[in-house]
């Protein structure tokens, strides 16, 4: 296969397997309880991850400082528990209307660079600000989504822009792979006491649908999923990347209606419109002039 033949190939798994996540998460979620499901995802993925980098690397990928132990916690603090605040949404929002306000997060990045003293071109501050008019309009309760269930997409959305933009400046250790299996393993440690509290813990009320779901999760959301999307970072150009941050709403919606039958509104489909145009003009200003950067500016490494 030719390399321009991979990288479509890493992309479409990208596509698909990160926007079916919304899915994953809404199936485990049906009998499971969210943050027990979260924490053993991400105990699961993170200790599958690590053993993966010790057969292909060595443990030497594990000699980090403790600067880089503790910023990997900190990270895997913040987006795993992103997605446990998306795992007990998901209860009462959509998964195509939680996919749109999560497809915002380029956008936030883009503010928090601007509140943190960078300078983000104007054409990307006018994209953050329509962008954010798409948001208010699709953050309105009304059928299935209820406020609290909004309250905490947007809460989950805002974590992982925090943590997809510290991941930048704090001192990571230097193997990716490496630190995306402290940043799991930091983030189930952290969620499993909270689960176990907060949770019946009743096993044999667990549908098998949700113990596919949650599988789904572990596997091709964060391994497969993951792995596609650190490779294509250093082979293919970081502009078409970015673009997984506005094609994995397209998927979730799909599936939402295809799987789930969920409806479509007119504020849903224009709200989207609008938050999907602005994400895609900004992630094109912000690519253009960092084509040699590790990652972009809002294509921040997630493990979704």
């Amino acid at each position: 296969m030719s390399h321009n033949g991979k990288v479509w190939v890493a992309l479409c798994a990208v596509y698909v397997l990160w926007g079916s996540t919304y899915l994953g998460i809404e199936l485990a979620g049906e009998t499971i309880p969210p943050l027990f499901a979260v924490a053993w995802r991400f105990l699961v993925a993170g200790t599958l991850m690590a053993g993966w980098v010790a057969w292909r690397r060595g443990v030497s990928a594990f000699r980090v400082s403790r600067r880089q132990l503790g910023s990997a916690a900190l990270i895997g603090l913040l987006l795993p528990g992103a997605n446990a605040l998306l795992f007990v949404a998901e209860r009462n929002v959509p998964i195509g209307l939680a996919s749109l306000v999560i497809a915002s997060v380029p956008l936030l990045v883009v503010a928090l660079r601007f509140a943190g003293g960078d300078r983000p071109t104007r054409g990307s501050l006018l994209g953050v600000a329509i962008g954010f008019v798409g948001i208010a309009l699709l953050v309105r309760p009304s059928g299935d989504a209820t406020a609290g269930g909004l309250a905490l997409v947007v809460g989950s959305a805002l974590a992982w822009a925090v943590g997809s933009y510290l991941s930048g400046r704090l001192p990571l250790p230097r193997d990716v792979f490496a630190a995306t299996a402290l940043e799991m393993l930091a983030g189930g440690v952290c969620l499993l006491p909270i689960g176990l509290l907060t949770t019946d813990f009743e096993p044999s009320d667990w549908s098998a649908r949700s113990i596919f779901g949650w599988w789904y999760l572990v596997i091709f959301g964060s391994l497969f999923g993951y792995t596609a999307y650190v490779w294509l970072l250093k082979h293919a150009p970081i502009g078409k990347v970015a673009t997984y941050a506005y094609v994995n709403p397209v998927v979730a919606i799909g599936l939402g209606v295809l799987v789930l039958h969920e409806a479509l509104s007119w504020r849903i489909v224009l709200g989207a419109a609008i938050v999907l145009a602005s994400v895609a003009a900004v992630v094109r200003k912000e690519s253009v002039p960092a084509e040699t950067e590790a990652a972009p500016a809002g294509a921040a490494r997630i493990p979704d």
